[in-house]
């Protein structure tokens, strides 16, 4: 599998005009449009882990070689 970057738009529950987007390593064999459609179970459990955020946005892309992280 090769890692995916899942960017997730995350806005805060008591105040969801406050929103960041959070970038997930996903490990995931498919394209970027089938990481989509299997990336809810993933972000339904980062949303567990994090219950002041809800999940209202996201997209998978290949990672940038020359990003830092």
């Amino acid at each position: 599998m090769n890692p995916i970057d899942l960017v997730v738009t995350v806005c805060a529950v008591l105040s969801p005009a406050t929103c960041e987007e959070q970038h997930l390593i996903f490990n995931y064999a498919g394209s970027p449009r089938q990481c989509v459609m299997a990336a809810p179970p993933y972000i339904a459990q980062w949303v567990g882990d994090h219950p002041k955020w809800q999940a209202v946005r996201w997209r998978c892309e290949y990672p940038h070689p020359n990003d830092r992280a």
